[in-house]
């Protein structure tokens, strides 16, 4: 990061879930996102992208996603489950990390499309390479895109961020 000021935002959509007949809010992770997840730990691992703190979804894949990301860091982040995350807009999801308090230097949002997407093209003014690019045309399940942020969370304004990552990763099939 380039200020003592400035924060990162790191954006995580959960991994493949399943779609077997239970509610959408309780859908597991298929086995492709059971693969994935661990591999989306290990590129953050590997980034320099561990949170601080993490907001979650309070669904189901989603927290399956972290469990599976976070055991890729081998250290214990605070987790917030966060309903209103569920089905949230752009909107929605900047008022809650407009909540997240200052000392919070890299937090990472765990979540769904097109709410995430949305919320990565509001924020991104400006973007290395491709990265923005690629964020509007998809933002596949284990997507993971990476901004900063200048100042508090609380005075984050749509393109104020800087968006410097745009990955995918993928797990290797059996």
């Amino acid at each position: 990061m380039t200020s003592d000021d400035s924060r990162r935002l790191v954006v995580l959509r959960h991994a493949k879930s399943a779609w077997p007949e239970v509610p959408d809010s309780e859908r597991p992770l298929a086995p492709r996102g059971r693969r994935d997840a661990p591999e989306a730990g290990r590129w953050l691992r590997e980034a320099g992208c561990v949170p601080d703190l993490v907001v979650c979804s309070s669904a189901h894949r989603t927290r399956q996603t972290w469990d599976l990301v976070a055991a890729e860091f081998g250290a214990t982040t605070p987790v917030i489950h966060d309903a209103r995350i569920y089905r949230a807009t752009a909107g929605e999801l900047l008022g809650v990390v407009r909540e997240v308090p200052a000392h919070v230097r890299t937090l990472m949002l765990i979540g769904h499309n097109p709410g995430v997407q949305e919320l990565i093209l509001l924020l991104a003014g400006e973007a290395d390479g491709y990265a923005l690019e690629q964020t509007r045309t998809k933002f596949p399940t284990s997507a993971i895109a990476v901004l900063r942020v200048p100042g508090p969370w609380s005075s984050l304004e749509p393109g104020a961020a800087r968006m410097t990552d745009m990955v995918v990763p993928r797990g290797a099939k059996p």
